[in-house]
């Protein structure tokens, strides 16, 4: 997959997860700790305008805008934007400058795509979805995080890796990887309730 169809793909999960978020469920946890469901989204929808801005400008900002009023919304508004300009941006694109280092621009969305699909993830088990990310677009995800999450990402952006037994699948190497339990820890039903 080239980082276009990467992009795409992590797109269409991400919008199926955030498909069944429920007004109500903003509040609730996430697998990143510190954020609840809507802080998770806020971020996510910060990270694909920050894509966009990449693709388009060839420049990232690096100060995010502040939460919508209705997080579900902003993402498949700003997704739809992201689509659009990638499908835009001409052969002669411009490399994207994030802070004051320049970034290849089929790099960079396809980092985003990785970023986009492991939050799409958090998002549906958040709302007590089983929602696995689909397998060959994890399998092609996986190389891409081992090239990208060095040591130091450890305990700053991602936890450390979880231990996985033999023939776990893509999807639950890649999670395993960025420092996600694939194991259900959420119980189904009104909310998401944590397993003690």
């Amino acid at each position: 997959m080239n980082a276009g169809e990467l992009l795409e793909r992590s797109l269409a999960y991400a919008l199926g997860s955030v498909a069944a978020v429920p007004r109500e469920g903003l509040g609730w946890p996430t697998p990143c700790a510190e954020w609840d469901l809507g802080e998770l989204l806020h971020h996510l929808d910060d990270s694909v305008e920050a894509l966009r801005e990449g693709v388009t400008d060839g420049r990232v900002g690096l100060c995010p805008a502040g939460p919508a009023a209705d997080p579900v919304s902003a993402f498949r508004e700003r997704a739809g934007a992201l689509l659009g300009a990638w499908a835009a941006m001409s052969a002669a694109r411009p490399v994207p400058a994030v802070g004051d280092r320049s970034m290849d621009a089929g790099l960079l969305v396809a980092v985003g795509a990785l970023e986009i699909a492991v939050h799409g993830w958090d998002v549906a088990r958040a709302c007590g979805s089983a929602r696995p990310i689909p397998s060959a677009l994890a399998a092609r995800l996986l190389p891409l995080a081992h090239l990208v999450v060095a040591d130091a990402d450890r305990g700053v952006r991602f936890a450390d890796p979880v231990d996985v037994p033999p023939r776990t699948r893509p999807d639950g190497l890649l999670l395993a990887f960025l420092g996600r339990s694939p194991r259900p820890r959420f119980l189904f039903g009104a909310g998401p309730v944590r397993l003690p």
